[in-house]
């Protein structure tokens, strides 16, 4: 699979997961497919499981892709995922295996005010 056929199934796994449709969503893993939160230090192994898993989280979820980037087999989004209006920033690597995502792990960070002693050094951007 070259990098660009990888980017467009990625794209696909994004809108379906905004849309929350979740069996397009996971059409991107393998049977064998391994997802880490490190932060909870949570582990799900198998596409049916991982599926499951978002399929049972009751938030209601949006996705915003702010940046794709990668290549060969490794690739990195950053997105919002805000539940229920709130945002959380994430950042998804996801490690390909024959064309299919092999292992994912997803971090998350809260928000958080910008610092008065910094402010002379920095330009804002995203949230207001």
């Amino acid at each position: 699979m070259d990098d660009q056929a990888v980017r467009a199934a990625l794209q696909r796994h994004w809108e379906a997961s905004d849309a929350s449709d979740f069996e397009r969503e996971h059409d991107i893993y393998r049977d064998d497919a391994v997802l880490d939160y490190p932060q909870s230090g949570e582990r799900i192994r198998g596409r049916r499981n991982i599926q499951q898993s978002r399929t049972v989280q009751p938030n209601k979820k949006r996705f915003a892709i702010q940046r794709m980037i990668g290549g060969g087999d490794l690739w990195i989004t950053e997105y919002i995922l805000t539940y229920d209006d709130s945002p959380s920033y994430v950042v998804s690597i996801m490690e390909f295996r024959d064309g299919l995502v092999a292992h994912e792990t997803q971090y998350f960070a809260e928000p958080f005010d910008r610092s008065p002693s910094r402010a002379h050094l920095v330009e804002r951007v995203g949230r207001t």
